[in-house]
């Protein structure tokens, strides 16, 4: 590869990245939040963030972040297997994955208690 073009391919692919892990919240063992999320050039280009907790036995996803149909929005899991949608139409992904982090982060305790009284229903 000549130098030239090792340089470019270089300073393309280092303004790519892409992030993915699992963490627990709280100390039960039963509550987690997924986390991926992929960039270019300093930009979020797609990313998926994830409440899950674990429920009679069985991980489900509670709330999610992301940017699937190309626009980021949050999804509400309920236990019959709908969910509530809510769209952030002019806001852009990188600042939907921050609040989308925040909100799991302050009230994944909230979300599970909701989701569990509906069970009850």
């Amino acid at each position: 590869m000549p130098e030239l073009d090792k340089q470019a391919y270089l300073a393309y692919y280092s303004n790519v990245g892409e992030k993915d892990y699992v963490t627990f919240l709280g100390e039960s063992g039963t509550d987690r939040y997924r986390h991926y999320h992929r960039w270019e050039r300093g930009r979020v280009i797609l990313f998926r963030i994830q409440y899950e907790a674990l429920i009679e036995g069985e991980w489900r996803p509670i709330v999610r972040y992301d940017t699937a149909h190309g626009h980021p929005h949050k999804d509400v899991m309920h236990p019959d297997g709908s969910q509530s949608k809510e769209e952030f139409p002019h806001y852009s992904n990188a600042e939907v994955l921050t609040y989308g982090q925040r909100d799991i982060q302050r009230k994944w305790r909230q979300y599970r208690e909701a989701y569990e009284q509906e069970m009850k229903r």
